[in-house]
């Protein structure tokens, strides 16, 4: 996806005003004469989201889009339902949106389409922007989450371990990182056993991705992404309705991939780590089966009580790896549990810490970045339901309560040397098309995440 930003004044942009019911009768007086009339003709009313294209002397003249008022909950994304609907050409803001770094930001998220097997519609937007504005950072969010929401949305035949592992390489060679694979049989040699009992059963080996990059004498900052290219659910198998968007369920892995390209590009003081189980949960006959019981890489037992919990599963050895290098920051993140989505519907992630001080910070830069998530409590009365009878612990509870919390308390387990972790359950996907966020794939958390990390190693 090229880039929709230019710089530089040029008198042949045109103009896009931002009106609220308040503003709009001073806009509207600075409207040439034709102009004026033409919006007076048309009827338009400065209710949030309605534009106009105005007329010129040579084409359209200029755009009206309505924002929120001040006194209502604003969508800061809101701007981005313009990329629906704009001509080709060249735009600049005439006047102040809410924010207009976010209002950027959001048209240009907005233009994203996924073209891998059919044309897009060829209509080419260019905004450009306010000189206040940093295009060399927009243009990098911009080109992580395309590459988080390109590799969501390519389905499982076209994106399957060895192709996560080629994006990964991709992203390695580009800066110049190291990377390590192992691959197959070698988990076991490499004590990922977690790993292998799930990835074993498909046609495309499982494999344990290790990316780093940094001075060793940076802090350490461990990302660690659910790398399921499609789940079956294995032989607790889904309904066809859950199965349909489970090529998705390698959204942690391609959000950790955008965020480390955004931390890389920017040049951040740390030393980072990426590590990414990658399997596919299928089903034949050596698929890992429910009451099967594996060792971990930390050395905890696992009883398998269902197979479709398997997120889990290959994040707890790449967690306990992660964890062996005491990083001062570890972050995971995965398309993890059905729970998370029904306490907190398609667009908010639940993020689990115990370290207070991440919390705020994340929660502050959420908000600033439109990118949200919500903090649920790592509730530790609740851990006695991952008892096991035969094994240290079962990777589900026998009831049906408290599905996160309890994948949080899983995860929890395998981390003990890391000065701080976050654990984010994420959906990875928009269900219906949102302004700067069309349907398909999504890139959850990682903006904000890359704010915090920007101001704390900038």
């Amino acid at each position: 996806m090229n880039s929709i930003f230019t710089t530089g004044a040029s008198a042949g942009a045109i103009p896009i005003w931002f009106v609220t019911a308040a503003s709009y009768p001073g806009v509207r007086e600075s409207l040439e004469a034709p102009a004026r009339a033409f919006a007076d003709a048309a009827g338009f009313e400065p209710k949030a989201g309605q534009h106009l294209l105005l007329p010129g002397t040579s084409g359209i003249g200029g755009v009206l889009f309505a924002l929120e008022a001040d006194d209502e909950a604003k969508d800061l994304f809101l701007p981005g339902r313009l990329a629906q609907h704009l001509p080709a050409g060249v735009y600049r803001f005439a006047n102040d949106p809410h924010d207009a770094r976010l209002a950027a930001l959001a048209l240009a998220l907005g233009s994203y389409r996924f073209a891998r097997y059919r044309k897009a519609d060829g209509r080419e937007i260019k905004l450009e922007l306010p000189q206040s504005l940093d295009r060399e950072d927009l243009e990098r969010v911009v080109a992580a989450v395309t590459l988080a929401r390109d590799l969501i949305n390519t389905p499982a035949n076209d994106m399957g371990p060895a192709q996560l592992e080629d994006a990964a390489r991709a992203l390695a060679a580009r800066y110049a990182a190291d990377i390590r694979v192992t691959v197959g049989d070698d988990l076991l040699a490499g004590n990922f056993p977690l790993v292998h009992a799930v990835g074993r059963a498909s046609a495309g080996a499982p494999r344990l991705i290790e990316l780093a990059w940094g001075a060793a004498g940076d802090p350490r900052v461990s990302l660690v992404g659910k790398g399921v290219c499609f789940d079956s659910g294995g032989l607790d198998i889904k309904p066809d309705s859950a199965m349909l968007q489970m090529k998705k369920d390698m959204g942690g892995a391609a959000t950790v991939l955008a965020l480390a390209q955004m931390i890389m590009d920017r040049k951040l003081k740390v030393r980072l780590e990426v590590i990414i189980p990658a399997v596919e949960n299928a089903i034949s006959g050596s698929a890992y089966r429910p009451r099967d019981v594996y060792p971990s890489r930390k050395g905890l037992t696992v009883e398998i009580g269902n197979t479709d919990a398997e997120g889990r599963l290959v994040l707890a050895d790449a967690l306990a790896r992660a964890d062996e290098a005491a990083p001062e920051l570890l972050i995971d993140m995965g398309t993890l549990t059905g729970a998370a989505r029904v306490a907190l519907g398609p667009d908010l992630p639940a993020a689990y810490t115990r370290d207070e001080a991440l919390a705020t910070g994340l929660v502050r830069h959420a908000a600033a970045e439109n990118d949200p998530v919500w903090r649920l409590p790592l509730w530790q009365p609740y851990d006695a339901m991952l008892d096991s009878k035969v094994a240290d612990l079962n990777n589900v509870a026998s009831n049906s309560f408290a599905g996160s919390i309890l994948c949080a308390l899983f995860l929890q387990r395998f981390v003990a040397s890391a000065k701080s972790w976050l654990h984010l359950d994420i959906f990875a996907w928009t269900p219906t098309a949102k302004p700067g966020r069309p349907e398909g794939g999504e890139c959850q958390a990682a903006r904000a995440l890359y704010a915090l990390l920007a101001e704390r190693y900038g």
